[in-house]
């Protein structure tokens, strides 16, 4: 069984998205969510999910043993960000090569870095009058959203779109696809 631990910051619809997908698979569990905000809704989706929860503060997940000590805990082999707002410290990245994912809300390189999250990404689409959005899984590297692509998908942006409409579409593409790359990604190294 591999074991997996989602962190969030916030609402946490991709979690509970995540979850749900592997909820009865015999080869990959959630094991537990993490995130850095003690009143995130995350936080009421993984009990209603029994999954346990956990907060550390930003400090802690800088310093990193306490983190590291509860994924030993949990036997956690991959770490998924799900709407994880912090930069993910060195100390994970040593402890867990090539087995930290994130989604990401737009078609890398594009819109990645610093600051660039949720409705943030979505503004800038419809500013620049892309025709295209999208989502970018990449594994986790020292620099925000530059990790080696795993896997895009894109959605059209019309002329008419908001940044609303944008986010939906891509809302959509990351619950079709994120848990299934997920799997693919687990089952591809055993």
């Amino acid at each position: 069984m591999t074991h997996i631990a989602l962190f969030s910051s916030g609402n946490g619809t991709n979690a509970e998205n995540i979850a749900n997908y592997f909820n009865k698979n015999s080869e990959i569990e959630v094991a537990v969510i993490v995130s850095n905000n003690q009143n995130a809704f995350v936080h009421q989706r993984a009990k209603a999910l029994g999954i346990p929860s956990c907060t550390f503060s930003k400090n802690d997940i800088i310093e990193g043993t306490k983190l590291l000590k509860l994924l030993s805990d949990y036997n956690i082999d991959y770490i998924i960000l799900a709407g994880f707002l912090l930069k993910i410290p060195d100390i994970l990245l040593k402890s867990f090569p090539n087995k930290i994912i994130n989604i990401h809300p737009a078609l890398l390189p594009k819109y990645g870095g610093k600051g660039m999250y949720g409705d943030n990404v979505h503004k800038k689409v419809v500013e620049m009058g892309d025709k295209q959005s999208g989502i970018t899984i990449h594994y986790v590297n020292e620099k925000y959203d530059e990790g080696e692509i795993i896997f895009q998908e894109s959605c059209n942006v019309s002329p008419n779109d908001t940044y609303n409409d944008v986010a939906q579409k891509v809302h959509k593409l990351e619950y079709a696809h994120f848990p299934r790359i997920i799997e693919k990604v687990i089952l591809g190294k055993k």
